[in-house]
């Protein structure tokens, strides 16, 4: 133990430094991606993920009902496993609750969760409830995976195409509008509604997985043999998508550029935010709970003109380890993406 970190407080060392303390109990070929691998039998994979949320960090009554921090709660997790090329088997729920907190409370997440499980044909199998002084929900998520089709993210290659499978900055969007009504002033009811819709009920993109595949299996026939099926590096833009490129290419070992112009964003921050505040929200705003995929560019246009709806071609994976964010008709200066910019805790 280095007596010296041991003496700072959380605070002080930040999110990042606090993962890399932690990353030392646990096996180096299991962590670093969305969830974890574990071998469980030939030709099968048990794909585990778990994700803490916490009142007035994650949620607050003022912006979110139970049902939909039910729903969020659910949908982070099978985000995780979507990222990681996974299909959903169940989840657990560990719940903290303050003893005066209504019966009716709890039900009506336990019914948010549910309505977002039930999508993905995936159940609450278990759990935990304890005292606490703030309600906290930690769900971990099981998923499984053949093991020659997990997404990871040092799987990047200098030369693959970024993908991106739809929309961003939505969510932070609609946090803005809860948190600031005034400001939809400018908006009709659809454009309102689906802003907030996209904060409290974001989809986790399962969809994505069986479509990659099928185009992987097909690509990898023609070019490289039937037994060889083509890498690819991802995770989701939980975290924001400039997080989830940067954490790519961090683990990858490589660079990027991004080209400002080619994110999808929201066709309502046309007329409703600047162009600053509109990339703003769709960098670092978070929650949009989209796969940022890297693979090879023949398979990354077939997968965008297959999703369609927000999906695109944002970027390269270049040498080095630079992210750049580069705006094509130079009117804003290139920017260096870090990890720094996005939300952290303790930040």
């Amino acid at each position: 133990m280095n007596n010296e970190l041991s003496s700072l407080v959380v605070q002080e060392i930040g999110e990042q430094g606090l993962l890399k303390i932690l990353q030392r109990f646990c096996p180096s070929e299991i962590i670093g991606d969305d969830a974890a691998v574990i071998a469980t039998e030939p030709g099968k994979n048990l794909v585990v993920t778990t994700d803490v949320l916490v009142e007035n960090v994650h949620f607050s009554e003022n912006t979110t009902s139970p049902e939909d921090v039910g729903w969020r709660a659910a949908a982070a997790n099978l985000s995780d496993l979507a990222a990681m090329g996974a299909y959903p088997l169940g989840i657990t729920v560990g719940l903290g609750l303050p003893g005066n907190i209504t019966v009716s409370w709890v039900e009506r997440l336990y019914q948010g969760m549910t309505e977002c499980l039930q999508s993905y044909d995936t159940s609450i199998v278990g759990g935990d409830v304890v005292r606490s002084p703030i309600v906290t929900v930690a769900i971990t998520a099981f998923g499984q995976a053949d093991p020659y089709r997990i997404i990871r993210r040092n799987q990047a290659k200098i030369g693959d195409a970024i993908v991106v499978t739809g929309v961003h900055g939505a969510s932070r969007a609609g946090l803005e509008l809860l948190l600031h009504p005034e400001k939809a002033e400018n908006l009709i009811e659809e454009e309102k509604t689906f802003l907030i819709h996209a904060h409290q009920r974001p989809k986790p993109r399962l969809d994505v997985v069986p479509i990659l595949w099928q185009i992987l299996d097909s690509y990898s026939q023609t070019h490289n043999g039937p037994s060889l099926l083509l890498p690819i590096a991802g995770m989701d833009s939980s975290d924001g998508f400039a997080d989830a490129v940067v954490q790519i290419c961090r683990a990858s070992g490589v660079g990027a550029v991004i080209e400002s112009t080619r994110i999808s964003l929201p066709k309502v921050f046309d007329h409703w935010l600047t162009k600053k505040q509109a990339l703003e929200f769709a960098l670092y705003g978070g929650e949009d709970f989209e796969l940022v995929l890297c693979l090879s560019k023949e398979p990354a246009d077939e997968l965008v003109q297959q999703l369609g709806q927000g999906a695109a071609v944002v970027g390269e994976i270049t040498q080095g380890s630079t992210v750049v964010l580069r705006d094509p008709n130079q009117e804003f200066p290139d920017q260096i993406l870090t990890l720094s910019q996005g939300f952290q805790h303790f930040g």
